[in-house]
Parts: C-alpha cells; structure tokens; sequence
C-alpha cells in the first residue's frame, strides 16, 4: 500500500536561517569568552612565576632596596580610573546583542576616557623608567632594579594589547558603519579589569618587595 505525503504534513520553521545564525553567533561569544579567560590564566601564571623568583632571589645576600619612581601612584590612579570609565562604558549600553553605533554616543564617551587614561598609563610607566635611568638605575644595576624593569615592562605589553583592543572598539562606534558586538565590549572590559588588577598586585609587589 502507497503512501502519500502531503506537502504540508512537515513543519518548516519560516525563521529557521535566522535561528542559525543567532545559535552561531552566541557559540561565537562563548568561544570568545572562554579565549580570554584562557589568555588570563596563562597571563597570571607567567606572573605567578615572576614572584616565585622574585621570592626565591630576595633571600640572597645581593638583594637591597629600591626607591620606586613617585610617579607610579599617579600611574596607578590613571589605571585604576581608566578601568572605572569602562565599565561606566559598558553599563550604558542597552542590554542587546549586537551595539548600534548611533545609540552609544554616552558610551563612546566614557570609552575614549577610558582609552585616554590607559595611554596615560603607559606614557607614565615610561617616565617612571626615565626617572630611575636619571638616577643611574638600570636593568642590570641590581636584582631589584632588573625585576622591576621586567615586571613593568611586560605588564606595558599586556596593557597596549587591551589599548588596542579599546582603540578598535572606538573606531568601530564612532564610524557609525556596522553594530559591534555586545560579547567583544564585554570581553574587552573583563580583560582591562584584569590588566588593573594586576597591576595593583605588581604595584604593592614592588612596594613591599623591591
């Protein structure tokens, strides 16, 4: 006995290229998020490393003190700030998937402070190595002075990587072209966090250690 299928008999959703999509955009940002916290980690354990060292070094006869640039409160201040100003960024942003550039203008501006404040940052961090250089502190001068030139200055890489990523995310609101997408702000806030946070460990490191 034949049987007959009518066309009608299975359901297609109308939607469903549009239901593809959504799933493989959010298989996207999950995929993204668990990018950057694997970077974090790996970020954290190359310093955890740094102060088991740093912790094995301090107890050899070598080892004295050094004077920390005064500049390093004001760079931390400017980080710190920088870090509120994003996410002062992200919170003004409606809750959607996807970021319309005409409808960030308070967000933009709150994420150029932040950007401002980062590259302060930076510019700060190279003058607390000028100072020390005037004073005749150099890498290789002592133990201390060769930890505190590695520790800043790879903490600055890490940090010009999140200023490019805030760069990035400036050009692309303010061209007002294509949305962003909510999951790359995010992620981007969760790791300038982390670059301020850090760097408040390494700054009381330095303190106390240096």
């Amino acid at each position: 006995m034949a049987t007959t299928i009518h066309p009608h008999s299975v359901a297609v959703p109308q939607n469903a290229p549009a239901a593809a999509r959504v799933a493989g955009a959010s298989n996207a940002d999950r995929a993204s998020r668990s990018g950057i916290w694997v970077g974090i980690f790996a970020i954290t354990m190359s310093f955890a490393a740094f102060t088991s060292a740093l912790f094995v070094r301090e107890g050899t006869t070598d080892w004295g003190h050094l004077a920390l640039p005064s500049i390093l409160y004001l760079n931390t201040f400017l980080l710190l700030a920088s870090s509120a100003a994003l996410e002062f960024s992200r919170r003004s942003l409606a809750p959607a998937r996807l970021i319309q550039p005409g409808n960030a203008r308070k967000s933009s501006a709150w994420l150029l402070l932040a950007l401002s404040l980062g590259l302060a940052f930076c510019v700060g961090q190279y003058l607390a190595w000028q100072q020390l250089r005037a004073q005749g502190v150099y890498l290789a001068s002592n133990p201390n002075s060769s930890f505190f030139y590695v520790l800043t200055f790879i903490h600055v890489l890490h940090a010009l990587a999140g200023i490019l990523a805030l760069l990035y995310l400036a050009a692309r609101l303010l061209a007002a072209r294509a949305p962003v997408r909510r999951s790359f702000f995010d992620n981007t806030a969760i790791y300038w966090h982390f670059i301020g946070v850090l760097w408040l460990y390494l700054f009381l490191l330095c303190r106390f250690k240096l």
